[in-house]
């Protein structure tokens, strides 16, 4: 099932979690409106600019998302949410673009090392509910996250 002209039902359900642990991850059909509106109003727009975007996490079960370490009120769960990188670009470049070129409810530029561009991934969601513009930099402190207010690269 098509979500918008070059992403794929598919693509935004696929998880190697769920494969290895055998869960079904399995959105409902209002999970699955979410998926194509953030594909509509993100990822696509994103893709025809760009070219090839990885997802590397797009719609979580709540099973998957605690198998994931994912937040209890992760935006995965709702199909709002997805993670993603831009072969060949830097990781902050992209969250940066994002924060300044769309209207959202978080981006999150996750575990970005300076001078590593592939490192870490871009967390975005879109809740046409919420879309506060939300930035934030998530970094390792001794065994936790700690999410920090902007971008740092």
């Amino acid at each position: 099932m098509n979500l918008s002209k070059n992403f794929t039902l598919e693509e935004l359900v696929k998880s190697e979690t769920a494969l290895r642990l055998n869960i079904p991850n399995i959105p409902t059909k209002a999970e699955i409106e979410n998926l194509r509106v953030l594909c509509e109003k993100i990822l696509q727009p994103i893709r025809d600019k760009f070219g090839r975007v990885k997802i590397n996490s797009g719609y979580r079960c709540p099973a998957v998302n605690k198998a994931t370490g994912g937040s209890a009120t992760s935006d995965h769960m709702t199909g709002c949410a997805a993670d993603l990188e831009i072969p060949g670009m830097a990781n902050y470049d992209l969250a940066s673009y994002i924060s300044q070129n769309f209207r959202f409810t978080q981006v999150i530029l996750e575990f970005y090392t300076r001078g590593i561009p592939d490192s870490g991934w871009v967390h975005v969601s879109y809740n046409p509910e919420r879309l506060i513009n939300q930035a934030l930099t998530a970094v390792r402190k001794d065994i936790k996250t700690v999410y920090l207010p902007g971008l740092y690269a």
